[in-house]
């Protein structure tokens, strides 16, 4: 047995709808997990599994996810080492928790889109690819930032963003 973290890309469902995260548990034991937890209500989960590849995982929860909620939503899925390696390889560590964002890919990020980013950063704002992830250190609120709106699915692929908290909030859950 193994633990994993699923990260939701989304969990709205339709304006006004959002998934509830004891639903999002409810839906990982149907799946036939183990101890399922979540973090905030962003679609953060952590639980236990036999010994599966991730990507089987991902599968599953975005099958399962889909037939429950009706809606498909991109689940990244990451093994417990693997995570704590994540959090070990954060470039920006001199940064605030908050302002400071990793987008989990499902596959390494193109190294073209990450130069094609480049032209809409501020001021003080820092990039580094690690592992295939995207590192970003806005240097201030994200929401406050024109390269916050560029980092979408259809520009860099498959993934999702966490703060730095998040991801320590994360990494603390599976210790």
């Amino acid at each position: 047995m193994s633990t994993f973290v699923a990260l939701l890309h989304s969990i709205v469902l339709s304006p006004g709808r959002r998934v509830i995260m004891e639903d999002l548990r409810a839906l990982a034991i149907e799946l036939g997990y183990r101890e399922p937890r979540t973090l905030v209500s962003t679609g953060n989960l952590v639980f236990e599994a036999d010994d599966m590849r991730p990507h089987e995982l991902e599968v599953a929860l975005e099958e399962g996810f889909e037939q429950k909620f009706g809606k498909h939503v991109d689940i990244i899925v990451r093994s417990d080492c693997t995570w704590m390696a994540l959090c070990g390889t954060n470039p920006f560590r001199d940064g605030s928790g908050d302002q400071v964002i990793v987008r989990v890919m499902r596959l390494p990020i193109d190294p073209e889109k990450v130069e094609a980013l480049k032209p809409l950063m501020a001021e003080g704002q820092r990039l580094a690819v690690v592992g295939g992830d995207l590192w970003i250190d806005f240097a201030s609120k994200p929401s406050q930032s024109k390269l916050l709106s560029a980092l979408t699915t259809k520009r860099l692929g498959v993934g999702t963003m966490r703060n730095w908290n998040t991801v320590c909030g994360l990494a603390q859950m599976i210790m």
